[in-house]
């Protein structure tokens, strides 16, 4: 008999700071590159958490943002620091987050989005997210500006709202990496 992976979903507000440093510190383990500004993005919204052991493994969560599309601004959840330990990967846990985080998603914004790594793009695309093949953007202090290092690595989990894969999308502000 196989065990289900519980999820606990929590809003940043009502995590303690342990869990946060647990999450913080799995995050950095998973991600080279991670940076304050990257964790920062993580919080202020749902996170969806794995523990075994009393150990946190897996962490994931979703925020809400405002992506610019047609001449629309859409209430987006965009996901974020999707990461499991490397010794429990493989094991269904991402899968499990992220049902759980597009659930959310589904019922309480007008589309998802995140930005998946090279290795990561099979597994959000096997979910049914779509990579948007249009130019991207960003609106910044100094006006809208392209972002085109990011084409081709943003993902959509499209909603109720009808979506053009192949015309612009544009992001709000934030510090680090904006998309």
């Amino acid at each position: 008999m196989t065990r289900m992976t519980e999820v606990r979903i929590a809003h940043t507000a009502d995590l303690d700071a342990a869990t946060l440093d647990a999450a913080r510190a799995l995050l950095y383990d998973v991600f080279d590159d991670m940076t304050a500004e990257d964790w920062e993005h993580a919080l202020g919204g749902l996170h969806a958490l794995i523990h075994e052991g009393g150990e946190l493994i897996g962490h994931a969560s979703v925020v809400q943002r405002r992506l610019l599309h047609g001449g629309k601004a859409l209430r987006c959840g965009y996901v974020e620091g999707v990461g499991v330990r490397a010794d429990r990967r493989g094991r269904g846990h991402g899968a499990a987050m992220m049902a759980a985080l597009e659930r959310v998603v589904r019922g309480a914004y007008e589309l998802g989005a995140l930005g998946a790594s090279d290795e990561a793009a099979d597994f959000y695309a096997a979910r049914g997210w779509q990579v948007w093949r249009g130019p991207s953007w960003a609106f910044t202090p100094d006006g809208i500006r392209r972002t085109a290092d990011e084409d081709g690595c943003l993902y959509v989990l499209p909603g109720a709202v009808p979506l053009d894969l192949d015309s612009d999308l544009v992001c709000d502000w934030r510090d680090g990496d904006v998309w």
